[in-house]
């Protein structure tokens, strides 16, 4: 039964993510909540997450970024969604120790965007050095990525 459970949580999630990228944000809101009522993943809480935060919810975003992490605190893709939602807040302090725990956690694609958004942060502050370093993280994470490879050569050009 909780086999058959998963996969049909599984099947809504897709769907879901479907809409989602089409655009229909409604309706993939309403098929993440089915795929949570079939089966609770990290992925459908942390993926409604995302698309309430596309509506400017940020404070429903975190609330689900936070229950896919009780399901599943390997997970890493709700701790940099929580970093990102605070910084679209521009509450930086707060970001910086969720975007540190995505960079560790075991379960996590795309790996370079914790560095890449704390690397954001420095630049806002001003701290070249601590952003180039999370620049190269980054590249070093994803080196096929053109925009960390942009973002690191951008700043190191400034720098020179």
């Amino acid at each position: 039964m909780s086999d058959d459970r998963l996969a049909r949580a599984t099947e809504l999630w897709r769907e879901a993510y479907r809409h989602q990228m089409q655009g229909d944000l409604e309706h993939a809101i309403a098929l993440y909540r089915r795929s949570i009522e079939a089966h609770p993943t990290a992925e459908a809480h942390t993926f409604l997450g995302w698309t309430l935060s596309f509506q400017g919810r940020l404070d429903e975003a975190t609330r689900e970024c936070l229950r896919a992490i009780e399901v599943d605190p390997d997970f890493g893709n709700p701790y940099n969604d929580i970093g990102c939602y605070l910084m679209e807040q521009d509450k930086l302090d707060e970001a910086i120790p969720w975007l540190e725990r995505a960079k560790r956690a075991p379960r996590y694609e795309p790996r370079h965007f914790p560095y890449l958004n704390l690397g954001r942060i420095h630049l806002r502050r001003s701290r070249w050095w601590e952003a180039l370093s999370e620049f190269e993280g980054a590249v070093r994470e994803a080196p096929q990525d053109e925009g960390a490879r942009r973002a690191l050569h951008s700043l190191r050009a400034r720098l020179n």
